[in-house]
């Protein structure tokens, strides 16, 4: 009953959707389009396998990408650089087995590579107390609070230090080793305009 974290399939999106879609009022719905965009721009687009079927995903984008979230908008607004986790889904079956946990381990070994901060909102307005005590846990502390007009949700503004990313920066700078674990997502390439 392992747990395998890997990235995302493009023939995996209709799961996905209709995974977050279920997951309850705590995450925003999605449709099919924003979807796609996420896998065609997030930095980073995981899912979690159990025993071979879809358990979660979670989103990450980099504090330089032209991502279009207000809650990441804020996060610009208030620190230069980190990595904001858009949002994590894991299957109502696979809740308190440990998806959670394995997904930000994974989102932090990526995330301290490249920057200081962890970046995440939990939403207030729908019972959050096991929501920010998971946080709590891993060394998040609330930063603020923003509300999501489009949304009509109120968001505490989560960010947790990467302790490793100093180290690492001296020491490698923008070199990075050229290991699997160490490499950027390989996004798909976008459909050119025709002339």
């Amino acid at each position: 009953m392992s747990i395998v974290i890997r990235d995302v399939r493009e023939r995996e999106l209709d799961s996905i959707l209709a995974l977050n879609n279920n997951a309850g009022s705590a995450i925003l719905p999605l449709d099919a389009a924003r979807v796609r965009h996420f896998h065609d721009t997030a930095d980073y687009f995981r899912v979690a396998e159990r025993d071979g079927n879809l358990a979660g995903f979670l989103i990450g984008y980099g504090s330089g990408s032209a991502h279009d979230s207000s809650n990441f908008a804020w996060f610009r607004e208030h620190y230069p650089s980190f990595f904001y986790i858009d949002r994590i889904v894991v299957s109502s079956r696979r809740r308190g087995g440990g998806v959670g946990r394995a997904f930000y381990a994974d989102a932090q070994s990526f995330a301290e590579l490249r920057y200081p901060q962890l970046a995440c909102e939990v939403f207030l307005d729908h019972g959050a107390d096991q929501a920010l005590l998971f946080h709590g846990s891993f060394g998040f502390k609330e930063v603020g609070q923003h509300k999501m007009d489009e949304a009509e949700v109120r968001a505490s503004m989560l960010m947790k230090e990467l302790c490793s990313y100093e180290w690492v920066r001296a020491t490698y700078g923008d070199a990075l080793p050229d290991q699997p674990w160490t490499r950027a997502r390989t996004l798909p390439a976008l459909p050119q305009a025709s002339a």
